[in-house]
């Protein structure tokens, strides 16, 4: 079964929803109320990621998240932490988080791998080419395939190398990081070679620029951010059906629900 993962951004600025719930509160109100969409597990981060996006320091993004991934941690969630520094991870694990989101693969923290193996948390390495501020610089390829393949390959065999044994090890494709959004739909559909190395997938297309793109090529003119959603759910029937692990996703609802229509068009329970 496909696993659906909630956004919890708790930032000022994020591409989607920044600002929405920068607050503590609003951010574990947010994050009970993706648990009762239905959400498996929640991720949850303190900087933005967008393209341009300027990095914050370790102590601002734990100020961020910490209270926010103990609250919901209480309450008997399984959190993810999305960060990019060891030293966030760390703390986050130690607050509660089963998951290290890291959308840089491992590479933006050097101590990263080193920091997720001396716990017992799983570790998301996302293909990554470089940091947000410059998003596109790093967007040619040869083989995008061939190349997100074998790099994530390099970053599977370096957490191998620092002690994070293969059944504690996801991996993600990078949907918009280094790619454009023609590149990200040659990867869709390249992704049973990545689902062929045997490690669990998450992919995460959710509001992404990429949807939009596709849209527009058909003729199809986007009303706001609810059709973006829509979109959004169909992408994770469709890698449910392909075997991904988990969908990451800002609107648990919609993509909850488009998996269960999938599940009775299959018959599955």
């Amino acid at each position: 079964m496909t696993l659906v993962m909630g956004v919890v951004n708790v930032t000022p600025d994020s591409f989607s929803d920044g600002g929405r719930y920068a607050s503590h509160e609003s951010a574990i109100a947010h994050g009970r109320a993706l648990r009762h969409d239905g959400a498996d597990v929640l991720d949850i981060g303190g900087e933005s990621t967008r393209p341009g996006a300027q990095r914050v320091a370790p102590e601002e993004e734990q100020s961020r998240i910490l209270p926010v991934v103990e609250a919901l941690a209480a309450d008997g969630a399984t959190i993810s932490v999305d960060t990019m520094n060891a030293s966030t991870a760390a703390s986050a694990v130690a607050a509660g988080a089963r998951i290290v989101n890291d959308v840089s693969g491992g590479l933006a923290d050097a101590d990263m791998l080193a920091a997720v193996a001396g716990t017992d948390a799983d570790i998301v390495l996302q293909h990554w080419r470089g940091h947000s501020a410059d998003m596109y610089g790093t967007a040619v390829y040869d083989d995008i395939v061939g190349e997100v393949v074998g790099e994530l390959g390099e970053r599977v065999a370096a957490a191998r190398a620092a002690g994070i044994p293969d059944h504690r090890i996801v991996v993600d494709p990078g949907f918009g990081f280094g790619k454009t959004p023609e590149q990200n739909w040659q990867v869709v559909r390249g992704l049973d070679r990545l689902l062929a190395d045997g490690h669990r997938v998450l992919i995460g297309t959710s509001r992404k620029r990429m949807l939009a793109v596709a849209a527009a090529g058909a003729g199809v003119e986007l009303a706001g951010q609810d059709d973006l959603d829509l979109a959004t759910a169909v992408t994770s029937v469709l890698a449910a059906q392909a075997g991904v692990w988990a969908v990451r996703v800002h609107d648990v609802a919609a993509t909850r629900l488009a998996l269960a229509v999938r599940a009775a068009w299959e018959g599955e329970r």
